[in-house]
């Protein structure tokens, strides 16, 4: 019988877990959970006789894959999916996937709350500005992109997207206006909402150079990762453009320095919440389950990130 460990350092809600069991046992397989661990040893011993794991920002390292010897796949509960070591993994014949589109709306919601907090000055009593009207634009347009343009439309702003592995066709089907040159995008654009995972062509791509290209009274949103974001060009920005603005749900590394000079033109969540919604939690953990049985059951691999 397969055993399919929940490796939780942050728990599924409990309905969630309740349908990840449900569906992991009618498929005639073995359910086992770790939930808030505290030491990476547990992990560990947890994983040694894994068929496959589900994890949410769990680090799955060489040293756990080297440890779990029966492990044939690793499932990232959510889009992200840097905690995982790709290398290591297809070094070792390990199967990782990702569920992408499970909290895309959770995250759109937080990038478009974010946007009307800034436009309102953070809330503080004074004049702030409406979104209504604005140009948006979208540096990535996958599944999370996607969603927020819904919730923009709705808002009457006007939208763009640059996405150089995205059609043209589809990108304009959906009455967006489509970019080709990513300098553009920041040309046109008084809200840029980024998208991209972090990776070896995204790490510190947005730097002094784009953002110096934002039109005036500019607000940048990050519900992507904080390694895209070149933090020297950031205080840079901050510092010479006084209208700027940037919200985020990922602390950068130079938010103490942000926080002592910029008073009033930031805002970061006290940790990384885009996707923590009870929607987005129990449908990524659902999904998870679902193309694990898949993959062992039907051999698909449709949602893997490594080769």
């Amino acid at each position: 019988m397969k055993k399919i460990l929940v490796a939780t350092e942050k728990p599924f809600a409990k309905v969630a877990v309740e349908g990840i069991t449900k569906i992991v046992e009618g498929a005639g397989f073995e359910i086992a959970l770790l939930e808030n661990y505290l030491q990476k040893e547990e992990l560990l011993n947890a994983a040694a006789d894994a068929d496959a794991i589900i994890i949410r920002s769990d680090i799955i390292d060489a040293t756990v894959l080297e440890a779990a010897k029966k492990l044939k796949i690793v499932v990232r509960a959510g889009a992200g999916y840097d905690n995982i070591d790709l290398v290591a993994a297809s070094a070792m014949g390990i199967v990782a996937m990702n569920t992408p589109g499970q909290n895309s709306n959770a995250v759109a919601e937080l990038a478009i709350g974010l946007m009307v907090y800034a436009a309102r000055n953070n809330f503080n009593g004074s004049s702030g500005s409406e979104l209504k009207g604005k140009k948006l634009g979208l540096h990535a347009f996958g599944y999370v992109g996607k969603a927020v343009a819904a919730i923009a439309r709705g808002f009457g702003m006007e939208i763009y997207a640059f996405d150089p592995y995205v059609a043209k066709k589809t990108i304009e089907d959906l009455e967006i206006h489509y970019l080709d040159k990513v300098e553009d995008l920041y040309k046109t654009c008084q809200y840029i909402s980024l998208h991209m995972p972090a990776n070896a062509q995204t790490k510190k791509s947005i730097n002094f150079d784009l953002l110096s290209l934002m039109p005036k009274g500019s607000t940048l949103v990050n519900t992507a990762r904080k390694e895209v974001i070149e933090e020297d060009g950031l205080l840079k920005m901050f510092t010479e453009r006084t209208d700027f603005k940037y919200v985020s749900d990922v602390e950068p590394d130079c938010k103490g320095l942000i926080a002592e000079k910029f008073s009033g033109r930031f805002y970061f969540t006290p940790k990384k919440i885009g996707a923590q919604t009870s929607e987005a939690n129990n449908n990524a953990g659902l999904a998870a389950a679902r193309q694990i049985i898949d993959f062992f059951v039907k051999n698909d691999c449709t949602f893997q990130v490594n080769k």
